[in-house]
């Protein structure tokens, strides 16, 4: 006989949640590696197909812009169809466009497949975030979600290492291969999702009660059933009207600003660290340091965000990381033509201080919306923040060419106090919440 008073939400780690987190995590890995192994081979791949600035822009922001229509169609294909089934075809994408790019011999072909692997990640968000949030106890629901963000960062840095060794190692000529290495850490992820069990509050949201309480038995034991799932009130599938209709507009508004305020700077940084590097006046071995020092500390700062986002104030910490960010830049575009020691010093403090940020970009919009809203809010804050980071990526080579690298770093920096102004406004607080009071609006 269950025991309703004990809810999966209190229970302890087992087994089960450890394997989620890496089919889950991995989808994060996966999702950086994708993502930035362009950034390797743009130099490589724009004298092979002779890119004008026209394409070379294009090409690096068309990842995001297949984001834009992945997270659209994530939410409403795990919606529709369920967790479960769309676990895979991420990787499926990722596999085949990462293959593909062994033949791609034009800009337009390039533009294609990256288009694709977007669309791939844009998935991976509604469906990675939700499957692990649905499980996992509160105790470590906010620290687990972060690891997604932090597991982003540590495939960036991989596809860097293994994009530089492989271009040294082969040369130049090479770059297709390393495009095409994306393809192993997608069917390492295919691989290691089999076996994966359907949400039990999906389940239940869509009036399936009986294969919600066995999938509940077979992963919490038999002492367990529905009495032991704090489950939100569910309704029907609710669209964006429905949504600000049904109250949870204002917390829309805060998901898409803040982490469209996050993801601006850093992927316009990552597409093109070299030429703000360069702009910084950062060139051969110590712009080699520099990329290097960075990216360590883009993950050191997800890392320790990790590591307190259960001692800390969601919301506090969330202000501090945009308010300390800001700081960062503003000082990075007022010394711009100073020493070496002191850019590095400045871009390294932004690393760390945006942690904080990144890694609540997947915490906020799984813990704020019920389960009937939850992949739709994921998936569109994905979409409409992917717009603001394509539209950045796209415009950085103009804004350093035409503005300056001062002017640029002020533009990023005013980024981050239009999202420190808006989380102070909006954000709420759920640390020490379980997910049914995080999602009420009461």
């Amino acid at each position: 006989m269950t025991n309703p008073l004990i809810t999966v939400e209190d229970v302890p780690l087992n087994k089960f949640h450890q394997t989620l987190t890496l089919r889950s995590g991995g989808g994060g890995f996966a999702d950086g590696y994708v993502l930035c192994v362009i950034g390797v081979a743009l130099a490589q791949i724009s004298s092979a197909l002779h890119l004008d600035a026209f394409w070379e822009g294009m090409i690096a922001a068309s990842s995001l812009i297949g984001v834009f229509f992945g997270g659209f169609l994530g939410g409403w294909l795990t919606d529709r169809l369920g967790r479960r089934k769309v676990y895979f075809l991420g990787p499926l994408l990722f596999i085949v466009a990462s293959l593909a790019h062994l033949w791609a011999d034009s800009a337009v072909a390039m533009f294609l497949l990256r288009l694709l692997i977007g669309i791939g990640v844009g998935i991976e968000y509604p469906v990675a975030t939700s499957m692990l949030v649905e499980f996992m106890p509160r105790k470590y629901r906010g620290s687990r979600l972060a690891m997604l963000t932090l597991l982003w960062f540590a495939g960036a840095a991989c596809a860097y290492l293994v994009g530089e060794v492989m271009l040294r190692t082969l040369g130049s000529d090479a770059w297709p291969l390393v495009l095409a290495s994306a393809a192993v850490v997608g069917l390492f992820l295919l691989v290691v999702r089999l076996g994966s069990p359907e949400s039990a509050r999906w389940l239940l949201s869509k009036g399936r009660d009986a294969e919600a309480e066995a999938v509940i038995k077979a992963v919490y034991g038999d002492d367990f059933g529905l009495g032991n799932l704090a489950q939100e009130t569910t309704g029907p599938s609710l669209g964006f009207s429905s949504l600000l209709h049904s109250g949870y507009g204002k917390r829309m508004l805060f998901v898409l600003t803040f982490w469209t305020c996050a993801i601006v700077p850093i992927f316009a940084v990552y597409s093109f660290a070299p030429k703000v590097l360069a702009a910084l006046n950062l060139t051969g071995d110590l712009a080699s340091l520099g990329s290097a020092l960075i990216t360590f500390l883009f993950f050191a700062g997800c890392t320790i965000a990790t590591r307190i986002i259960n001692r800390i104030d969601r919301r506090s910490m969330l202000g501090y990381s945009f308010l300390l960010s800001a700081i960062a830049l503003l000082g990075l575009g007022y010394f711009h033509d100073q020493s070496g020691a002191l850019t590095l010093a400045l871009f390294a403090a932004y690393a760390l201080f945006t942690g904080g940020a990144q890694v609540l970009i997947l915490v906020y919009p799984n813990e704020i919306f019920p389960t009937e809203l939850r992949t739709f809010a994921v998936g569109f804050g994905t979409s409409i923040s992917r717009i603001g980071a394509a539209v950045g990526t796209y415009f950085v080579p103009v804004s350093l060419s035409q503005m300056g690298i001062a002017q640029t770093l002020y533009v990023a920096a005013g980024i981050c106090i239009v999202g420190l102004l808006v989380s102070m406004m909006l954000a709420p607080e759920t640390r020490t919440l379980n997910l049914q009071q995080a999602a009420s609006l009461g």
